[in-house]
């Protein structure tokens, strides 16, 4: 899954939120520097990135994609189920998704010490751009695409996948609701046994 999904999986606290968020940086071991409940955010990170990418029904998107897009595929995917996260936003929370995302850019800059190097030198481009609301429209979605594609030295192709998502955008679209309303259960309960594992 991609930000905005891991940031919705997250709950309410705010360290597990910021962990989930900078958990692709963060290698090995390396996440035990963190505070504890940044530590817990990375850890149901990779639970949750493990799940997905095992998922049948992810395996059947990525599948769609491969021909065209190899390796990236799963990339890929991962950003067409944000966008069908952020279209359907009401259907998963009482926030509006404009003030949910503003609340989130809030507390990146509260906890701006604490993000890696990386994601300090990203976040000015994600604010700027709005990232996470943009994913909510198809033009959005075709400019993240392309600023992927951009990173990879185009490479990727990546920015051509919005002719993919256009034209299968019903299967795409059921395949993420099926799979997001397995993955919130999942989450939950990862989330309650890593709380545990803490708490021993």
């Amino acid at each position: 899954m991609n930000f905005l999904a891991h940031i919705y999986l997250s709950g309410n606290d705010k360290d597990i939120i910021v962990g989930n968020f900078i958990a692709d940086g963060i290698k090995g071991n390396t996440y035990l520097n963190y505070p504890i409940g940044i530590q817990k955010g990375i850890l149901l990170h990779r639970e949750i990135d493990t799940y997905t990418d095992a998922h049948p029904i992810v395996r059947q998107s990525t599948k769609r994609l491969h021909k065209n897009y190899g390796h990236y595929s799963g990339i890929i995917v991962d950003i067409l189920y944000d966008h069908f996260l952020a279209k359907n936003w009401s259907e998963y929370s009482d926030i509006p998704l404009d003030i949910y995302v503003e609340n989130f850019y809030n507390l990146l800059n509260e906890y701006h010490e604490v993000l890696p190097n990386r994601i300090q030198r990203m976040l000015p481009y994600m604010l700027t751009d709005n990232w996470l609301l943009s994913y909510a429209t198809i033009p959005g979605i075709s400019k993240i695409l392309y600023q992927m594609n951009f990173r990879t030295k185009n490479k990727s192709k990546m920015n051509l996948a919005v002719v993919e998502l256009e034209k299968y955008y019903s299967n795409f679209e059921k395949e993420f609701t099926d799979f997001f309303n397995e993955l919130i259960p999942f989450s939950n309960q990862k989330l309650n046994e890593i709380n545990k594992q803490f708490d021993l």
